[in-house]
């Protein structure tokens, strides 16, 4: 009996982090325990192909025309936009409202104007389906009106596409000592999670990277121009370090994290 129990529990266990890390993962996890039987020779390791085959075949060939049943669509890469990562496409990572995808296209042709050669850069964003399904870790991420954007990086004095980690957060661009330190009076204030995506980089990558502050101060001019997007959150020392003046980039709040390693950009 506590075997069985066990058992059951450790299922719910996996259903829950699979729903949470991709939203549709945890359902196939489900039909794969269904229908596999467990008599047959190898049964672990055919349920787990099974279930890989089945998740990658209904993430690329299915969820992006479901989607816009929902509201949402796939965003598409092309030269000017792109995902950090290919793992933010195999979780259902990638999926705005149309109004967001539009106001991304616009803000990567100005952008491209005075950066020929750099893409914007996008980190998570949204799951396919469902309005008020969190995209964990994120508090806001549930609607398909929030994406992350990478900052823009120099290697040896030349502006590139590279980033500083694998996940694409936790590498900080932090305060002087002459600069407004946010991050220390939010976690004064007993907001012990503010910096707590130092600890999910997965890595860091192209350690020799530097904060390009031209790059990117064109990249929010690009964002904040934009009339579709009503809020982006900074770091407020990155706000005055870049001198731009925009009613539109605004604190998040010590209740979230700390935004000097990424952009968070919204709709109206």
């Amino acid at each position: 009996m506590f075997k069985k129990i066990a058992k059951l529990v450790l299922k719910l266990l996996v259903f829950l982090f699979l729903t949470a890390l991709t939203q549709i993962g945890g359902v196939i996890y489900i039909l794969t325990e269904l229908l596999v039987k467990r008599n047959i020779h190898k049964y672990r390791f055919k349920k787990a192909i099974i279930f890989l085959i089945t998740y990658v075949g209904i993430t690329f060939l299915i969820v992006p025309y479901i989607a816009p049943l929902f509201g949402r669509e796939k965003i598409k890469d092309t030269t000017q936009i792109k995902a950090h990562s290919f793992i933010t496409k195999l979780l259902n990572r990638n999926y705005v409202r149309p109004e967001l995808h539009i106001a991304l296209e616009e803000i990567a042709n100005s952008f491209h104007q005075t950066n020929p050669n750099i893409a914007l850069v996008y980190l998570d964003v949204s799951f396919p389906f469902i309005d008020g399904f969190s995209l964990l870790p994120h508090l806001s991420h549930n609607d398909g009106k929030k994406i992350d954007i990478s900052f823009i990086y120099q290697d040896h004095n030349k502006t590139t596409n590279k980033k500083p980690s694998v996940s694409g957060y936790g590498i900080f661009e932090s305060p002087t000592q002459q600069e407004y330190n946010q991050t220390l009076i939010c976690k004064q204030k007993g907001n012990w999670q503010y910096d707590f995506t130092k600890y999910i980089t997965f890595g860091t990558l192209n350690k020799g990277l530097k904060f390009s502050e031209k790059a990117t101060k064109d990249l929010l001019l690009a964002i904040v121009k934009q009339k579709q997007i009503e809020k982006v959150f900074i770091e407020p020392h990155l706000k005055n370090r870049l001198k731009i003046q925009s009613a539109k980039i605004r604190f998040h709040g010590c209740q979230a994290v700390r935004h000097d390693d990424h952009i968070h950009i919204q709709l109206k």
